[in-house]
């Protein structure tokens, strides 16, 4: 187990066999080119452009997406907007996404590539506290994806269950925290929060959850 964790952190969040999962992303549907520009951009010229998720978690969440038939979706976490264009290029046209983030530069350039999308018109930003936010929110969210500061996720994720419509989904990423998470020792506050938020979940009877070992891990939750 040891030196799996260590090819982890070597090669930064790759579970699986890199021409594994060059073959899996070229065989799979891709987000927009629009999504590629955001992801090309944010490589060179944004901090922390790991943050980004890739095209074959794109191609996951957007199956889900379109599995539960989602109509509106809540994002926690915009960063540079490439996942708030991916899952909305897979909602119906009078679908809606809205995306909940603290940082309003990147917010601003997230929404200077979705304006260059026809799906960008289904996304509406939120620039505030994401909590906060929900609560100026009305009605029901078909799918939910957390990928915002680690030390929330738990919080975030019962507001979200409370806010959930009949059938929906969330997905939480970076639940494996680039192999951090089965490690005992990393006592980090995001790993020790991403810690809490997995066990949570495994414990709930009441949730049905695969922590699915795609990039950094998402977690996906339904209500039984």
């Amino acid at each position: 187990m040891a030196m799996i964790i260590e090819k982890v952190y070597v090669s930064g969040m790759k579970f699986i066999d890199e021409a594994i999962e060059s073959y899996c992303i070229q065989k799979s549907s891709k987000p927009s080119a629009v999504c590629e520009e955001i992801a090309t951009y944010t490589r060179a010229n944004i901090p922390q452009s790991q943050m980004l998720i890739g095209p074959m978690e794109a191609s996951v969440l957007g199956s889900y997406i379109r599995a539960i038939r989602a109509k509106r979706i809540l994002e926690f976490g915009t960063y540079t907007g490439y996942s708030a264009l991916a899952m909305a290029e897979n909602l119906p046209d009078d679908g809606e996404l809205v995306s909940l983030d603290v940082n309003e530069e990147t917010s601003k350039l997230a929404r200077s590539f979705w304006d260059k999308s026809p799906d960008g018109k289904k996304i509406k930003n939120i620039v505030a506290p994401a909590l906060e936010s929900l609560k100026t929110l009305n009605g029901k969210f078909d799918f939910v994806f957390i990928d915002a500061d680690k030390e929330n996720y738990l919080a975030y994720l019962k507001a979200s269950l409370e806010r959930l419509s009949e059938g929906g989904m969330i997905a939480l990423d970076n639940c494996l925290r680039n192999g951090k998470s089965i490690e005992e020792g990393f006592t980090d506050p995001g790993t020790e929060a991403i810690k809490e938020c997995n066990l949570w979940i495994a414990q709930q009877s009441t949730l049905f959850s695969s922590l699915l070992p795609v990039r950094d891990g998402i977690f996906v939750v339904q209500r039984r």
